[in-house]
């Protein structure tokens, strides 16, 4: 699974900017980072055999289940590909307003989605998601956001050295 996988998930998100703005491509859960390091925790603790001499009080079978759903999440195909919150209004709104992202809007003093946008760009950038920034095209942002994505996590599973000789 891992290396093509990963590749893969990141590969299919990674030129997607949502109509909120957020980039995909930085999106564990859109990029497939979270499903593997799950994977990779998941087979540390059970090759350490960390259950049978780990701390008694805790519930590793509980943990376990908790791991593998991790592990099943699908990998978000992105919000320009069936992706995101399910009835998203700002993905509905753009596409009333052909636009790609609400960046790209003429009106946004009057957006009637104003406060979900603010709240869910605020929440991207606390979670340290790249948002794209008002009149900004995401094309020439991307290959930035790649290099800045790669600075911030040089040693991540996204950015391993097979990754990285594509």
């Amino acid at each position: 699974m891992s290396r093509t996988f990963l590749t893969d998930a990141f590969e299919n998100v990674k030129d997607q900017v949502g109509a909120c703005g957020i980039w995909c491509g930085s999106c564990v859960i859109g990029n497939g980072t979270l499903r593997e390091l799950t994977r990779r925790y998941r087979q540390t603790i059970s090759d350490y055999g960390l259950e049978k001499w780990g701390p008694k009080e805790f519930d590793w079978e509980e943990f376990s289940k908790g791991l593998a759903s991790l592990e099943r999440l699908p990998v978000c195909p992105g919000c320009l590909r069936g992706g995101g919150r399910e009835n998203c209004e700002i993905r509905a709104c753009a596409s009333q307003r052909h636009l790609d992202h609400c960046a790209a809007c003429s009106i946004p003093a009057s957006c009637p989605h104003a406060v979900l946008l603010g709240h869910m760009r605020s929440g991207a950038v606390a979670a340290a998601l790249f948002v794209l920034p008002e009149g900004a095209q995401p094309a020439a942002l991307v290959k930035e956001w790649t290099a800045a994505l790669k600075a911030r996590w040089p040693c991540s599973v996204l950015f391993s050295q097979e990754m990285t000789d594509r």
